[in-house]
């Protein structure tokens, strides 16, 4: 059997309870075709680039899966008739990723630092500012 990462987006109107409803659905379609389902990640209501279907935010789930081509198939074609589906992609893939995805160690890496942590890395403060007619003098009344 084939491993693969499926992602789909459900609609932000839904709750997070009928998200993992909805994932126990899907595990069920494709455990009925011959499939297994390894890790499931839900990455929660984030924010889309652009709208999908009038939607500004998505729920985000991935799931590792082995099945055959046959489960992929229909569980395509189930997510393309769902009205709370608003996207899916499933890849194929050599080897499942073991630990959690780059998204949610995305959250996990960060320190005191801020957000973006030090990535100044060893480079001094800037000097004064300067523009392009040279460096500026005080004009104090005189």
């Amino acid at each position: 059997m084939a491993l693969y990462e499926h992602t789909f987006l459900a609609r932000q109107d839904i709750s997070a309870q009928q998200v993992e409803e909805l994932t126990q659905h899907w595990k069920g379609v494709l455990e009925a075709n011959g499939g297994t389902i390894g890790r499931v990640e839900g990455w929660g209501l984030k924010s889309l680039q652009y709208r999908i279907k009038k939607n500004r935010k998505a729920h985000f789930v991935i799931m590792d899966v082995t099945a055959p081509g046959a489960a992929i198939h229909e569980l395509e074609r189930q997510m393309r008739i769902h009205e709370d589906i608003l996207r899916y992609m499933t890849i194929k893939v050599d080897a499942h990723e073991e630990g959690p995805s780059a998204m949610m160690k995305r959250g996990s890496d960060r320190d005191d630092r801020g957000p973006r942590g030090n990535d100044r890395g060893d480079r001094p403060a800037r000097g004064p500012r300067e523009d392009s007619r040279g460096p500026r003098e005080d004009k104090g009344d005189n």
